[in-house]
C-alpha cells in the first residue's frame, strides 16, 4: 500500500498526458507501417486484397514489469 508521500509524488495529469502522447505515437506509427506493408503485399501479389490478417501488438513498460499483448485481425474488405 502506498503512503501519502508516494501518492503525492505521482501527478495523475502528467501520467495521463504522457501516456496519451505515447499511445498516439504508437498508433500513428503502427498504422502507417501496416498500411505500407499491406499495400506492398497487394502490389506484389502476396495478398489478394480480401484477406484477414492476424495482428498482435505487444506493449512493455520498464520499471513495473508490464507486458501487455493485444491480438486481433486486420481485415482488408
Amino acid at each position: 500500500m502506498m503512503d501519502q508521500t508516494q501518492e503525492a509524488a505521482m501527478n495523475e495529469d502528467a501520467l495521463n498526458t504522457s501516456l496519451r502522447k505515447f499511445l498516439k505515437k504508437v498508433g500513428i506509427t503502427a498504422q502507417r507501417e501496416i498500411e505500407k506493408a499491406v499495400r506492398d503485399g497487394v502490389a506484389s501479389g502476396k495478398l489478394k486484397g480480401h484477406d484477414a490478417l492476424p495482428a498482435k501488438a505487444t506493449i512493455t513498460l520498464g520499471g513495473v514489469n508490464l507486458k501487455l499483448e493485444i491480438e486481433g485481425d486486420v481485415e482488408l474488405t
